[in-house]
């Protein structure tokens, strides 16, 4: 599956901004919009680190499959108090967004909470299996960028893989763990983003 999905020059992408202030908000926003635009599978959404004279925090941005579904979501959050931005569209106080669709839609940066094969990336899986089933394209090891790690190498997925768009390639950074096996360099927050709210 990796390098299937390609919604630079196809779909455009979606920029949204809550006002989010850190990471943890801005994956809790992503799972939060997956449920109430019923986001469609495949759906590559990514959190943003958001620098401005007006604004500090994250945004995130929203690639979907369709077109039919770009303008379905966008019609839904124009009803919303959210700020957003597609293309030359704009709506609320939108500039957070519409930087963060920039860089998703150039593929410069992002990081990733949705996309193809998410799903799959839980407990332990290999190299080759990850690379397979998911719209990852690289992976890289911390600390030894040259490496290549073997297909058959086991990765500690914690349940929590987050990849960034780097040069146009959704790209996973892991570090050497115990036992001969890697993990990715994000951990995850020690208190679910969702445990505050069950």
């Amino acid at each position: 599956m990796s390098g299937t999905y390609d919604p630079s020059g196809v779909h455009p992408v979606i920029g949204v901004d809550a006002g989010t202030a850190t990471l943890r908000e801005a994956d809790h926003l992503i799972r939060d919009l997956r449920t109430t635009l019923a986001l469609p599978p495949g759906t590559v959404a990514c959190t943003h680190l958001i620098r401005t004279d007006t604004r500090r925090g994250t945004a995130v941005s929203l690639a979907l499959p369709e077109r039919v579904s770009v303008e379905r979501v966008w019609q839904q959050l124009t009803a919303t108090e959210l700020s957003a931005a597609l293309d030359d569209r704009r709506h609320g106080p939108s500039e957070a967004a519409a930087l963060a669709a920039a860089e998703h839609a150039a593929r410069r940066s992002g990081r990733a909470v949705l996309y193809a094969g998410v799903e799959r990336l839980t407990g332990t899986v290999t190299v080759a299996d990850l690379l397979e089933s998911t719209a990852i394209d690289q992976l890289t090891v911390v600390g030894a960028p040259s490496t290549i790690p073997a297909p058959t190498t086991p990765i500690l997925t914690q349940d929590h893989v987050r990849p960034e768009w780097r040069a146009g390639r959704l790209t996973l950074a892991l570090v050497p763990a115990v036992g001969n096996t890697l993990a990715p360099f994000e951990v995850p927050n020690p208190t679910p983003c969702c445990a505050d709210h069950a």
